[in-house]
């Protein structure tokens, strides 16, 4: 009965076909509208990124052309994009003709004092040079071979100091006077503080003081030394 009820209050006063159908209907418009746009960007990024590609392209081979401008042909000799078997010229050949040639770098001298004195880590601030007027910037150029950059060096150079812990522990610190208070005690209880002196005739009327094993009432063991086993004949059952 309850199920029953539920589902007639529902279909009655709740849920409505016509509106649900309508709020359907209007998604879907929407939906066209934003997939219609989408499309339209797409196309338009699409165009945007050919045309700079196209652009990039255009501007390489300016670039190659102004760069290989020596071989434009001559009143006498014709280029290599110029071959006379051609009915016309290469579209190359044309661009050479138009472009203009690349001018050579100028070679710059590179100064001792190329570099600040300030930008190094040490100084705290620039020195103070009494001109009247400023002078020109200095070129940075880095010099041709495998050297490493100079702000990398300078940074190795003068890098700050890390210790070790044995270098950075305090000379007086618990470790050393336990040290100082042991060589103390060897020092206060040593046996006797003669000198060896060898090849010498120092010792020549010292009298010589045995060991306690050599003074000793029964003398040195033979064990291991005369024989290896204690052989008492007395104790033999047999004389075999």
């Amino acid at each position: 009965i309850q199920k029953r009820w539920r589902g007639y209050y529902v279909r009655k006063y709740i849920h409505n076909y016509y509106a649900l159908k309508k709020y359907l209907e209007a998604i879907s418009v929407n939906n066209e509208i934003v997939r219609n746009e989408l499309q339209e960007y797409a196309e338009m990024k699409e165009n945007e990124d050919k045309r700079k590609d196209l652009e990039k392209k255009e501007k390489e081979k300016k670039y190659q052309a102004r760069k290989m401008h020596y071989l434009l042909s001559t009143e006498q000799v014709a280029g290599i994009y110029n071959s006379p078997f051609r009915k016309s010229p290469d579209p190359m050949e044309l661009l050479l003709r138009k472009s203009k040639p690349l001018s050579h770098r100028r070679q710059q001298i590179k100064s001792p004092f190329a570099y600040e004195l300030h930008d190094w880590p040490t100084c705290r601030r620039p020195p103070t040079f009494s001109t009247a007027q400023l002078l020109p910037p200095i070129g940075r150029q880095k010099p041709q071979g495998p050297f490493r950059d100079t702000a990398e060096v300078l940074r190795q150079r003068y890098k700050p100091l890390e210790p070790t812990l044995r270098v950075a522990a305090s000379i007086n610190s618990p470790l050393e006077k336990a040290r100082e208070e042991m060589k103390k005690e060897e020092w206060r209880n040593r046996i006797h503080d003669n000198e060896f002196l060898p090849f010498s005739l120092y010792h020549k009327n010292e009298k010589y003081d045995p060991s306690i094993h050599r003074s000793g009432k029964y003398g040195q063991e033979t064990y291991g030394i005369k024989h290896f086993r204690e052989v008492q004949p007395k104790k033999w059952v047999t004389d075999k």
